[in-house]
């Protein structure tokens, strides 16, 4: 397991390039006291930054502390947990951001990259193995994703020693043994694509076994974005019953994102979980009143024939997937990529006029 860290900067001050003096960062000056006191769930501001730290959680240690610090995470603790067995089809990465008061730790998933999404749905995910685990009742088993569930269960235990750090009012930096002047109040997992798939499994896995209890106090949300499938119907509707899973999981997909269809039925009979929201190509964010609805539900055994007539993966990055005739099917894996989810959750209503990207513009 490779392990590696870093601390923040204070945001970048652009004022002496900038006409008007306005600074560029951070976007959101009182990022840390929303996390940590948000009620409201799905929160705006809250959606917009975990989409961005979703987006470049495919980078390196360094650049996601630098973009959390722009976000409003200032001066945060930043550490990556990698974990990678190829012939187990275990690819796990991980970033614990924490900030700098110890009030807040996001734990955000790396996705699957574009130029080797293909491989991983082709090859990795598309028959796998289900593995029985307590469903959030406890009144029985359930399936979930084999794939999903070993990618967490690779790092799960070396990410909880360090959640149980913030927890004590501890840096979660191991050779940091100062007291912080806060101990954890609010934790947020999040993340895009095989992310996602991580982010909801965990929030199952922390949930369906009481020892975890003292981290479930301070987990406030889950938001993911693009995510697969990762339930039989059978546990999905169960977490769907349990008020936290499905209330505090958030799962958006962006227009016909072809990853949230994903597994094809004949991988297995899977559903989501949580609640649903679908931003249009128009520009709207709608909630759909059925928790496990995704467009495009019915075509999913017609995608495994689909995916494996591609050779390269630039081939479908050009484009949609539009066929007629016998398969009705309409889904797109450019819809897929963090940027658009970034774009589609920054706010735009009139008192968000002031809200900066990442990139201070």
């Amino acid at each position: 397991m490779k392990r590696d860290e870093c601390t923040a900067p204070s945001y970048i001050d652009l004022r002496p390039f900038k006409d008007d003096q306005s600074e560029a960062f951070p976007v959101y000056p009182d990022l840390v006291n929303t996390l940590a006191t948000a009620e409201a769930c799905p929160d705006e501001t809250i959606a917009y930054a975990l989409a961005v730290c979703s987006a470049y959680a495919y980078s390196d240690v360094e650049t996601v502390a630098t973009m959390m610090a722009r976000m409003g995470l200032e001066e945060n603790r930043c550490v990556m947990i990698e974990e990678y067995v190829d012939v187990m089809f275990i690819t796990s990465t991980s970033f614990l951001i924490q900030s700098k008061d110890g009030r807040v730790v996001i734990l955000c998933y790396r996705g699957t990259p574009p130029t080797s999404l293909i491989t991983w749905l082709t090859d990795a995910n598309l028959d796998p193995t289900r593995i029985a685990i307590p469903s959030p009742s406890g009144t029985r088993e359930g399936d979930v994703h084999g794939g999903f569930y070993r990618n967490v269960r690779s790092t799960r235990y070396e990410i909880l020693s360090l959640l149980q750090r913030a927890l004590a009012g501890k840096s979660i930096m191991r050779d940091d043994d100062s007291k912080l002047d806060n101990k954890l109040e609010a934790l947020y997992i999040t993340g895009h694509s095989l992310g996602a798939a991580s982010a909801s499994m965990l929030a199952l896995t922390l949930v369906t076994d009481p020892a975890y209890k003292p981290v479930v106090e301070k987990l406030k949300a889950v938001y993911t974005y693009g995510g697969p499938m990762i339930a039989s119907t059978e546990i999905a509707a169960d977490c769907n019953e349990c008020e936290f899973l499905h209330k505090r999981v958030i799962r958006y997909v962006y227009a016909n994102d072809i990853v949230p269809q994903l597994p094809p039925s004949e991988s297995g009979d899977f559903a989501h979980f949580g609640t649903g929201y679908q931003y249009k190509q128009k520009g709207k964010i709608e909630l759909k009143g059925k928790p496990g609805w995704i467009q495009n539900d019915a075509p999913r055994n017609q995608l495994r024939n689909l995916l494996n007539i591609f050779d390269s993966p630039l081939t479908l990055l050009a484009g949609d997937f539009k066929l007629t005739g016998r398969l009705q099917f309409h889904a797109s894996l450019r819809d897929h990529l963090p940027q658009y989810y970034i774009a589609a959750l920054m706010p735009q209503g009139p008192k968000d006029r002031g809200v900066r990207s990442e990139f201070g513009d």
